[in-house]
């Protein structure tokens, strides 16, 4: 949604995955009450209070009078069930530990309600030639990390990659479950040949630690994984579009 440069100071930009999510939203009947959590500039706000929902915004930074103080690192100061919708973009990587924002955004979620969150996607062809080669995903440069200050609030940067598994196994922790997956622009198409050459590689692969060595108790849970590992969105996506919903 919005980056946070080193020094401090906001990109204000509203991205492709901005666009897909403010879609998802305009296309709802009914009013929703939303939380946009990190609200970073307001973008998001703004298309989401466009489209008709009420949005709450909260964030660490003070760049709206009306921004409610929230740590994504501790417990929201929400009641559970407060919202029927609950937005968290390209945030949950900026945490040591992702698992307990993930707790809170499924508390704050109303029953029958959504999550939709983004993150770089990490599960990219690109990404993983540049972790082959660099021993670190794309987008995750550990020189850009800022260093922990004992006791301070602050963004360290892109700390925590976290793949569709990972994320869809903490939510599901929560009872929470994945509706659909998505994904913003396609990039280093320029690369189109290599990710040709690796694609039966990675089919192969991808079907043999899936299908073949997965529980077969579990088999069409296991057959959605693959079929979402191999889609277009996660292999080509910069960044992976999660809605999730929770019962």
């Amino acid at each position: 949604m919005v980056s946070q440069k080193p020094g401090g100071s906001y990109v204000d930009d509203f991205t492709g995955y901005m666009a897909i999510v403010a879609e998802h939203f305009r296309a709802r009947a009914m009013p929703l009450s939303v939380l946009d959590l990190p609200a970073g500039a307001g973008r998001m706000a703004d298309a989401l209070r466009d489209a008709g929902h009420q949005v709450v915004c909260a964030d660490i930074n003070r760049e709206r009078p009306d921004y409610v103080y929230a740590d994504m690192s501790a417990a929201l100061p929400f009641a559970d069930g407060a919202f029927e919708a609950v937005v968290c973009l390209e945030g949950i990587e900026h945490l040591s530990e992702p698992s307990l924002l993930v707790r809170e955004l499924s508390r704050v979620t109303k029953s029958g309600g959504e999550i939709v969150i983004t993150t770089p996607n990490v599960m990219s062809l690109y990404s993983r030639l540049h972790q082959l080669l660099t021993g670190a995903p794309y987008q995750f440069n550990p020189a850009l990390v800022v260093p922990a200050s004992a006791g301070a609030v602050l963004d360290r940067g892109h700390i925590s990659p976290l793949s569709y598994f990972q994320l869809r196994q903490m939510f599901e922790e929560h009872g929470v479950r994945v509706a659909a997956v998505r994904g913003d622009r396609f990039k280093r198409m320029i690369l189109a040949p290599i990710y040709l050459a690796l694609l039966p590689l990675v089919g192969l692969a991808s079907w043999v630690m899936l299908v073949r060595g997965g529980d077969r108790a579990r088999r069409s849970r296991n057959a959605e994984l693959l079929r979402h590992a191999l889609s277009p969105p996660l292999l080509l996506s910069r960044s992976l579009v999660l809605f999730l919903a929770k019962p």
